[in-house]
């Protein structure tokens, strides 16, 4: 059934390129896969990777980034959730950096530290890590208290009642905001790598927009999107795992 809507999908894109009848404008879907499997072994620009290469570098600056950005918002919000000083002093601060987009700080990052590997994987974290504290303070204020006394009056101690009880029953939240840092990952890395990089998924279609390689645009969204949708699938298996009554 899942296949349903993407199938919906390409249908009214051929059909929405058949009324257009310009691939400048919008190419149809047959056009987009002959270029993507072309320029897959191909590089693009003459001096650049192929997209298989492209692909790889992008993925590379998201797994860095989203590594030490989930590591953090996890353990920050694994302490504010035990700690109440720290959450009442951690909180507004949090908040009053969630609603900013990490893509205004690429200026900085790029004076900072110049235009390098470090300020993609830096930005990366950076949107990730409200996003994990947020859903980890959540997933474990949500876990009903009557579970950890039901563990202690079976005796269970206090450290088996946390990682056992109470850790685990909030992994499926926790997941689940990993889900969403990854969605913002992306949205990260093809930004920056529009402005500050020679290679990339994101640099890809900005060269390709330059020339008005429209197939070549739509072959990196289609390649984002295949990829992001993987990533995701992988962590909706692990939250299944995961899941208490899984």
């Amino acid at each position: 059934m899942g296949l349903v809507g993407v199938l919906c999908i390409i249908v009214g894109w051929w059909l929405a390129a058949l009324v257009i009848s310009d691939n400048v404008i919008l190419p149809s879907p047959v056009a987009t896969a002959r270029t993507l499997l072309h320029y897959l072994t191909r590089p693009y620009p003459a001096r650049g990777e192929t997209l298989l290469g492209d692909t790889a570098m992008s993925l590379a600056r998201i797994l860095a980034g989203f590594a030490w950005g989930a590591l953090v918002g996890v353990v920050l919000g694994a302490l504010m959730s035990a700690l109440r000083p720290l959450r009442l002093i951690v909180d507004p601060l949090i908040e009053l950096g969630r609603p900013l987009p990490p893509l205004a700080f690429i200026p900085l990052l790029i004076v900072w530290f110049g235009i390098g590997e470090l300020p993609k994987v830096v930005l990366i974290g950076l949107g990730v890590i409200p996003i994990m504290v947020v859903s980890v303070v959540a997933a474990l204020d949500a876990v009903p208290e009557e579970y950890i006394e039901a563990a202690r009056s079976l005796g269970a101690s206090p450290r088996y009642a946390l990682l056992h009880v109470r850790v685990r029953a909030a992994l499926p939240g926790v997941i689940t905001g990993l889900r969403l840092a990854m969605g913002i990952s992306w949205t990260s890395i093809v930004a920056v790598e529009m402005i500050a990089a020679t290679n990339g998924l994101g640099y890809v279609i900005l060269e390709a927009s330059n020339y008005l390689v429209t197939t070549l645009i739509f072959s990196g969204i289609v390649l984002i999107a295949a990829v992001a949708l993987i990533l995701d699938g992988l962590l909706r298996l692990v939250r299944r795992l995961a899941a208490p009554m899984g």
